[in-house]
């Protein structure tokens, strides 16, 4: 059976408190995700003082007046709080993951041991960036928010042209909006994405329930990526586009069960578990009346009434015109051997 890698996506949901990364961490490995994912950036690396901040994060931040790179500065991570994370996550058997948002973090999560890496929906177009990426990664996941196919396919090849195995990339379809409408997810390109590009895809879901997530699974994403926090009412840029805790753990739970859904033979056959019910649930072919030695029957005669270890009703046409070989009250069963 396919397992998903799920992403638990903590991000800046931790508000640059440690010991709310700590129970990120905590909610993220109770709800049965595979990694919990957070950002590594330095502010003034990643904006400049003067960006404006996107509409979703001032109605969700409530600041107006505060610019992105300000924000941003409140939500750093140290590189001590890396290390914390990183031992956390180690005793709590999840396995840790950040996305990097500029060229000296990337660097940075290296040198930290960390072979896997993630293009964001923003980076997708920066060319140095993504060559970076290419020579220290061996594992690329790409986020594509924003993209045009065209854009998709040239970032892909960038990762190819430098070497990394097509089978250690997964492209996820993506939509940057938070939370993204229903009618804008489009994922059927997801689709699109796999069989025009023949690469491994997934889906990194920024809607405000857990039904696309799963859908995407049905539909043969292996990679799922999910914005969490402890509470969506909390101050930050991300909150109100997250799952809180009971609802994380409920689209792990919808995931696994459409994974073992999804995982049968392919083939139209009883199954191990509903073979005992076939005998119950289906007919066999009944008298509708008693009848004497050597009568005809005719369909007015016959009934189909269950249980279903007789003659089958598709057989009646069988049935039919053949003789009683003695008396036989209503409602009897009718087997071959009362045939003549």
């Amino acid at each position: 059976m396919t397992h998903t890698l799920i992403i638990a996506e903590a991000g800046v949901n931790h508000n640059g408190d440690l010991a709310t990364a700590f129970k990120l961490v905590d909610a993220a490995k109770a709800a049965g995700a595979d990694l919990v994912k957070f950002q590594t950036f330095k502010a003034e690396k990643l904006v400049s003082r003067v960006a404006r901040k996107a509409e979703y994060q001032v109605r969700n931040t409530e600041k107006e007046s505060e610019t992105q790179f300000e924000m941003l500065r409140r939500l750093e991570l140290s590189e001590s709080d890396h290390d914390a994370l990183i031992a956390y996550c180690r005793k709590k058997e999840i396995g840790f993951f950040s996305t990097a948002f500029d060229m000296d973090s990337l660097q940075y999560l290296h040198s930290l041991g960390i072979t896997i890496a993630k293009v964001p929906s923003g980076e997708l177009t920066n060319l140095p960036y993504l060559r970076k990426m290419a020579k220290l990664f061996d594992r690329i996941i790409i986020s594509t928010g924003m993209a045009m196919m065209d854009e998709v396919k040239a970032a892909l090849e960038v990762f190819l042209a430098a070497g990394t195995e097509r089978s250690n990339i997964t492209v996820l379809h993506c939509n940057t909006e938070y939370p993204t409408p229903m009618q804008d997810v489009n994922l059927r390109a997801m689709l699109s994405i796999r069989e025009q590009l023949q690469i491994t895809v997934g889906y990194s879901d920024h809607t405000a329930g857990i039904e696309v997530p799963i859908a995407a699974v049905a539909l043969g994403a292996t990679v799922i990526e999910k914005h969490f926090t402890l509470d969506k009412t909390m101050e930050g840029p991300d909150h109100r586009a997250s799952l809180e805790p009971a609802e994380l753990a409920a689209m792990v739970n919808g995931i696994r069960n459409v994974e073992a859904a999804i995982a049968g033979s392919g083939f139209k056959e009883p199954s191990a578990s509903e073979k005992k019910n076939i005998v119950i649930a289906r007919k066999s072919i009944h008298l509708k009346e008693a009848l004497e030695h050597g009568a005809v029957l005719k369909e007015e005669h016959l009934v189909m009434l269950r249980p279903g270890d007789g003659i089958s009703p598709f057989e009646m046409d069988n049935v039919i015109g053949r003789r009683l070989n003695e008396n036989k009250e209503a409602y009897h069963k009718l087997s071959w051997s009362d045939l003549i």
